[in-house]
């Protein structure tokens, strides 16, 4: 999950690039259509934060299960130390 969310990191810095060296300069205004460019890049990143967004609620729901396991294994075996050290690194993820 935290690999897919440096790429998307990385996606963002990109655009943020992209739009800096594609509207144009006043020398350049004539050349370039400025607003569909923008629009585009736009979108890019409209559909970046969504996939980000996706990605971050399903990690975050996936780890919650884990932790709602781990609690009833928990309760059923409470001297478990290694099983409290879990517990507890899956509830910082969280």
């Amino acid at each position: 999950i935290q690999e897919l969310l440096r790429v998307m990191r990385t996606i963002d810095d990109r655009i943020v690039h992209e739009l800096n060296t594609t509207i144009p300069t006043a020398s350049f205004v004539g050349k370039i259509d400025a607003s569909q460019t923008c629009k585009e890049l736009y979108q890019s990143l409209t559909d970046a934060h969504t996939s980000r967004e996706r990605i971050i609620k399903n990690c975050i729901a996936q780890t919650s299960s884990v932790v709602k396991t781990l609690r009833e294994e928990r309760d059923k075996a409470q001297d478990d130390v290694a099983l409290l050290k879990q517990l507890r690194k899956e509830q910082t993820k969280v």
